[in-house]
């Protein structure tokens, strides 16, 4: 889908939008501009939760020799044929293996040694008899069962061979990801950058939560929600900061270098201080403000130099549908993750209709009940609870009217992936 081309007015405030971008026009916008970032070198104890930048290919085999799966004897598994309750076999120790102490020696046919579980299986052995059929007594191993040549031995590169692309690149790294990683003698990984992310909340009535507010002032409920919703797509916050309402001071935190995403909270629509569309545009380009979707209309996105820049409103269900449409896609994309929503997902039945309008698209809060889903009755832009009491939301495209009862829609669960 191609980027839109249209001129974006520079200050709409006291006026209104006189046209709104489709949503999937703001889509191709970010998709258009959010390139992956470049690769940096981490310890692979701290690579969990990263994107590999490369492919990695295994410098050796896991494992190296062939060890013992087992506690127990190691032996030549086609001397042990017929062996059971009623016939055990005899077999004399000649020594021991332990993990890291191999046996050194050659062993002579008909005989065993005492292994250990990861321990190497001595050359000329093949099987290893677990401990709980075997007995020792004098120097003397009775076992009552037969075990086949390579029974309960790891072999050479059985895990991982040497040569072998052991994880490809674009993968998000799981813990055991990171320690198979490990496990090659690898110290470091190649990762992507994570985007930092700077965070600049407007508004003079904003306060901190925990600190003294006036009768009319607001506790800032908005930067908890970006932030964790920051850390979940990835991203790095680089710094926080309340502005207030002062044009200079907004201007120059857009501007200020060091980070890849700046999410403006609050100041995005057409009221007489909502400053930070004119000031984007002024700075760098204004790309797109006013979207066709109920909540996040004024939402706005655009760039300064390489720095992409999110306008989210004010309100604070406003702010987290237009962070989760717009800036977690890009912030995902920066950092090679997918562009969809990491929201888990299930389908069902619309119990009660959910009601939408042609033309823009409704991100719609619903309960899942017994009969099915139904939208939240109380779900206003400000009401941030909705987002605590619903189980999660359905997306009306722009095209629908919403969905009746009896239709079948796909619900995002809002629960941590």
């Amino acid at each position: 889908m191609p980027t839109p081309e249209r001129t974006v007015s520079t200050d709409v405030r006291m006026r209104g939008f006189s046209q709104r971008a489709e949503v999937p026009a703001a889509l191709a916008w970010i998709d258009a501009h959010a390139a992956l970032l470049p690769g940096e070198s981490v310890a692979v104890d701290e690579a969990t939760g990263r994107v590999l930048l490369h492919e990695v290919i295994a410098p050796i085999a896991v494992p190296e020799f062939d060890r013992a799966a087992m506690d127990g004897y190691a032996l030549r598994g086609g001397e042990t044929t017929g062996a059971g309750e009623y016939n055990p076999l005899e077999f004399p120790v000649v020594g021991h293996a332990w993990p890291g102490r191999p046996f050194e020696g050659e062993v002579p046919a008909g005989a065993a040694i005492r292994i250990m579980t990861g321990a190497p299986v001595p050359s000329g052995l093949d099987a290893v008899v677990p401990a709980e059929y075997a007995s020792e007594q004098d120097g003397r191993l009775a076992i009552t069962r037969a075990v086949a040549p390579g029974q309960h031995v790891g072999h050479i590169g059985e895990d991982i061979a040497r040569g072998s692309t052991a994880l490809a690149a674009g993968r998000r790294l799981r813990p055991q990801d990171a320690g198979l990683a490990a496990s090659l003698g690898l110290a470091q990984l190649q990762v992507l950058r994570q985007p930092r992310v700077r965070l600049l909340v407007t508004g003079n009535e904003v306060r901190a939560p925990g600190t003294p507010k006036g009768p009319f002032e607001i506790y800032d409920a908005n930067s908890v929600t970006l932030r964790g919703l920051v850390a979940r797509d990835g991203g790095l916050l680089e710094s926080h900061q309340r502005l207030g309402d002062d044009p200079e001071v907004i201007a120059e935190a857009l501007a200020a270098p060091g980070a890849d995403v700046v999410l403006v909270s609050g100041g995005s629509s057409v009221g007489a201080e909502d400053h930070a569309p004119r000031l984007l545009a002024e700075r760098g380009e204004l790309a797109i403000h006013g979207i066709a979707m109920r909540p996040s209309s004024p939402a706005g996105m655009g760039r300064i130099g390489d720095t992409l820049v999110f306008l989210l409103p004010g309100n604070p269900v406003s702010c987290l549908c237009a962070y989760d449409f717009f800036a977690g896609r890009a912030i995902r994309l920066l950092g090679g993750r997918p562009a969809d929503w990491p929201y888990p997902r299930t389908r069902a039945t619309v119990a009660r209709k959910i009601v939408s309008q042609v033309g823009r698209v409704d991100y719609v809060r619903v309960k899942i009940g017994p009969e099915g889903v139904e939208p939240l009755a109380l779900s206003g832009a400000s009401v941030l609870s909705s987002t605590t009491r619903a189980d999660g939301f359905v997306v009306a495209p722009a095209e629908s009217e919403g969905f009746g009862a009896g239709t079948e829609v796909t619900v995002y669960l809002y629960e941590c992936p």
